[in-house]
């Protein structure tokens, strides 16, 4: 079992999980979810996330603690931060309207240590950034929900079984097998649980280690707080080198 960055990185947005073949997969949780329950289950985990287009919010990610990341977004005002941390490496993203900024201690060819400033419409299709309705999330939620096979609600908590091999690649949390090798059965059918606040909002996404996979989590929280977001000063702009390192790649 690995947890890392895959190839190059989209270097906050995209940590992705190697999977591995030498962990017991993780028993399914006993479910007693028929279609309705799944569907009703569903509907609860994605109304829970509507809040990412209406408050400012906090979400933090953590792969077996060997990736973690730390996101402030306000997608109301158009301000986000993203710090992420790997093997004592930091990168840094900061949003602000349609600016980008980009700091990275990541060694990539052609490319310095200094604040840079990102062309958008240059990054990979699948980690746009931008403040689009719905698709600013750097915890990724969206993508994990879209991918449950069953799941049921038992108060404030879901849980279930997604599909690893369904989750598309983007921001927050991705699944990759290693170089020529493909997901285990078990991988189809790996337990989860999700946790809502007293508000419906989603506070939580657990994905316990098996089949491969390191355990995973992300929690969100400090609704309506100030992102602090501010422009770096000395900002240049990115260079050639950089875009085609961007992504996940193998």
């Amino acid at each position: 079992m690995v947890a890392g960055i895959s190839g190059a990185i989209l270097l906050i947005l995209a940590c992705s999980v190697a999977m591995g073949t030498t962990e017991e997969p993780a028993a399914a949780p006993t479910v007693n979810a028929g279609a309705a329950d799944t569907a009703k289950a569903i509907g609860v985990l994605r109304a829970g996330r509507a809040f990412i287009d209406q408050t400012s919010f906090r979400v933090d990610v953590d792969f077996a603690s060997q990736i973690t990341t730390l996101s402030r977004t306000d997608n109301v005002k158009k301000r986000g931060i993203t710090t992420a941390s790997m093997s004592g490496r930091v990168t840094e993203i900061r949003m602000i309207d349609n600016d980008v900024y980009l700091k990275t201690d990541v060694d990539l060819q052609g490319v310095g240590h200094e604040w840079m400033t990102l062309d958008p419409a240059r990054v990979p299709s699948n980690f746009a950034l931008s403040f689009a309705p719905g698709q600013n999330d750097p915890g990724g939620s969206a993508r994990l929900i879209d991918a449950i096979v069953t799941a049921r609600v038992d108060g404030s908590e879901i849980t279930g079984t997604f599909d690893v091999t369904r989750v598309a690649d983007g921001t927050g949390i991705n699944f990759r097998p290693p170089l020529g090798e493909t997901f285990p059965d078990s991988a189809r059918s790996h337990p989860f649980r999700a946790t809502l606040d007293a508000d419906g909002r989603l506070v939580g996404f657990l994905i316990p280690a098996g089949s491969g996979l390191p355990n995973a989590s992300l929690r969100y929280s400090d609704f309506g707080a100030a992102t602090g977001v501010t422009r770096p000063e000395g900002a240049v702009a990115a260079p050639e080198a950089l875009y085609p390192q961007l992504g996940l790649n193998d």
